[in-house]
C-alpha cells in the first residue's frame, strides 16, 4: 500500500520524505490556503522534493474552466496529478484529461456508484472520503471495501484512494481491505510508530541499561 501525505505544508513533507514515507502527496484548495502559498509555486516545489504523484487540484465548476485548469496545472511537473471534483462536469473533463495522456485523481468520492464512474471515465485514482462519512454516522471504511470488491470484480485499473484519514485505525483497516493507497496527514502518519508498549519496554531497556552501566560507544 503507497502513502501519501495530505499536506501542502513543505516542511512536513520533507521530513516524512527523508524517512522514505512518502510516495505521493495530495493537495486540495483548502490546504493551499493554509499553506499561504500560491498553488503553482507551492506544487512546483513539492513536485521536485517528491518522486511520486502530487495532486493538485482545480478550482472551477464548469467543464471548459476545468480543462483549461488542469491543462495549466499539469505543466507544473511531470508527476502531476490533476485532481477534479466527482461531478459529471468533472467526469468529463476526467475523460478528456484522461484521454490526453495525464493522469487524473477524481475526488470527493462517497458512494460505489460514483466510484464506478470515475473508473469509467478514466480515473487513474479515486478518492472515497471516509472520515467525512463517518461524521454522519455511516462506516466511511465500509465504501472502501464495497468499491475494492467492484474493482475487482470488473478489473477496473482506477486505484483506491482512501481520503479524509482521520485514525490509525483508519490506516489499517484500509490495508487489510486492500486499498491501493492512502493520503493522511503528516501527524497521523507519524502516529503510526506509537505504542504505548513499546514506550514501556523501551522505558524499562534504558532502565537496566544504565543500571548494568552498558555502554557500546
Amino acid at each position: 500500500m503507497k502513502f501519501f501525505v495530505d499536506t501542502a505544508d513543505v516542511d512536513a513533507i520533507r521530513e516524512l520524505n527523508d524517512l522514505g514515507f512518502v510516495d505521493g502527496v495530495t493537495t486540495n484548495p483548502s490546504l493551499i490556503k493554509k499553506s499561504g502559498r500560491d498553488i503553482l509555486e507551492v506544487t512546483k516545489e513539492i513536485c521536485d522534493m517528491v518522486d511520486g504523484p502530487v495532486s493538485a487540484e482545480v478550482v472551477a465548476l464548469d467543464y471548459d474552466s476545468m480543462i483549461k485548469e488542469g491543462r495549466k496545472l499539469a505543466t507544473i511537473a511531470d508527476n502531476v496529478v490533476i485532481k477534479l471534483p466527482l461531478t459529471l462536469d468533472g467526469l468529463k473533463a476526467c475523460k478528456t484529461l484522461s484521454g490526453e495522456g495525464h493522469k487524473i485523481n477524481v475526488t470527493l468520492c462517497f458512494s460505489v456508484n460514483q466510484a464506478i464512474l470515475a473508473a469509467k471515465a478514466g480515473a487513474s485514482f479515486i478518492s472515497p472520503f471516509i472520515g467525512r462519512l463517518d461524521d454522519i454516522n455511516l462506516d466511511g471504511v465500509d465504501l472502501i471495501e464495497d468499491i475494492r470488491t467492484v474493482y475487482d470484480n470488473y478489473g477496473f485499473e482506477t486505484e483506491i484512494l482512501a481520503a479524509s484519514i482521520r485514525t490509525v485505525n483508519h490506516i489499517s483497516e484500509c490495508a487489510k481491505i486492500g486499498a491501493d493507497v492512502i493520503t493522511a496527514p503528516p501527524a497521523v502518519i507519524k502516529a503510526m510508530a506509537n505504542h504505548v508498549l513499546t514506550d514501556k519496554g523501551l522505558a524499562q531497556f534504558v532502565k537496566d541499561a544504565e543500571e548494568a552501566g552498558i555502554k557500546i560507544v
